[in-house]
């Protein structure tokens, strides 16, 4: 077996993520304790008891899905689980898997999503940008219709998620354009999205500047682990190096397929979605059908991977 743990980003959240993980394993509990505390409110209890408008906020989203992540991680390792070959996070998630990589310590990793949230928040003035979800039309057709709907505006892929899912983003405007281009030319379907800001996109360029100067701040350690980066679809093991992707990942696509692809190549036959939600298992399917994909995010969902995996403990 080779093993790869990939992190959850935006859109996985929901309340009451992460209290059955507190119940049950202290080291989830010191895990929020550590959170609450580098934040200085208790985003423990927004995770646990919402409520959702609140949660879906991008500025606490962020961090409590990274902090859900760690406290899931934290459980696997007092279980017994192996220690993975590589790791991928999906947008935020990329620093849940710097953490697991020791490149990053939690306290740092929490209160710097916390402020990317709020940039890219900030980035945007209210109903100026939008983004969509493609199902069912290739990438070069799809960047062909951005290309057409552009009309001087921002109008890109955002999310390359599998060979069947594509999220664009971009003006209001141009998005909408771009809509009806793609159901005119035969997309399978597609789904305006409810998001506060266009991710991803040219449009996070004053968000990404921002970010950019905490970064050079931060401290950072060379991976552990090798972290495939989302937005080059490389191996990376240095500190300099995942400074650089975190900085370029908040105004570039998500390049996930090729993220996932790549880890394939690398003989990864097994991938553990370890966080709140299933949205990367979900995506795994459409993109390999030949690999295993399981997912912790609960007592529940820890017991039975764990079993699946030959853990001693679980």
């Amino acid at each position: 077996m080779s093993l790869a743990y990939i992190f959850p980003g935006q859109g996985s959240q929901y309340p009451g993520m992460g209290k059955d993980l507190v119940e049950n394993f202290p080291a989830a509990r010191t895990d929020f304790e550590e959170v609450d505390e580098a934040l200085g409110f208790p985003i423990s209890r927004l995770c646990f008891d919402g409520p959702a408008e609140t949660l879906q906020l991008t500025e606490n989203t962020q961090p409590a899905i990274l902090s859900v992540s760690v406290a899931v991680l934290r459980a696997m390792k007092t279980e017994g689980f192996p220690q993975p070959e590589y790791v991928a996070g999906h947008s935020l998630g990329e620093y849940s898997a710097l953490v697991a990589t020791g490149a990053l310590n939690l306290a740092d990793a929490v209160r710097t999503v916390r402020a990317r949230g709020r940039y890219m928040q900030e980035a945007v003035a209210p109903g100026r940008g939008a983004m969509a979800a493609v199902m069912g039309m290739s990438l070069s057709e799809i960047e062909k219709v951005c290309e057409e709907a552009r009309q001087g505006q921002v109008c890109a892929p955002a999310n390359i998620n599998s060979s069947n899912q594509v999220v664009i983003a971009g003006n209001t405007e141009a998005i909408d354009r771009a809509i009806e281009l793609l159901k005119e030319k035969g997309a399978k379907r597609v789904v305006k999205l409810n998001v506060s800001a266009p991710f991803h996109c040219a449009l996070m360029m004053p968000a990404q500047e921002r970010l950019a100067a905490d970064l050079e701040a931060l401290s950072l350690d060379d991976l552990r682990i090798p972290l495939v980066s989302n937005v080059d679809a490389v191996e990376i093991t240095r500190a300099l190096d995942a400074r650089d992707s975190l900085v370029r990942q908040v105004s570039s696509p998500v390049r996930w397929l090729e993220s996932v692809e790549l880890l394939i190549s690398k003989g990864v036959d097994t991938f553990v979605e370890v966080g709140p939600g299933k949205v990367l298992s979900g995506l795994m399917r459409q993109i390999s059908r030949e690999v295993r994909s399981l997912n912790v995010e609960d007592s529940s969902s820890l017991k039975s991977t764990g079993a699946s995996l030959g853990s001693s403990q679980v």
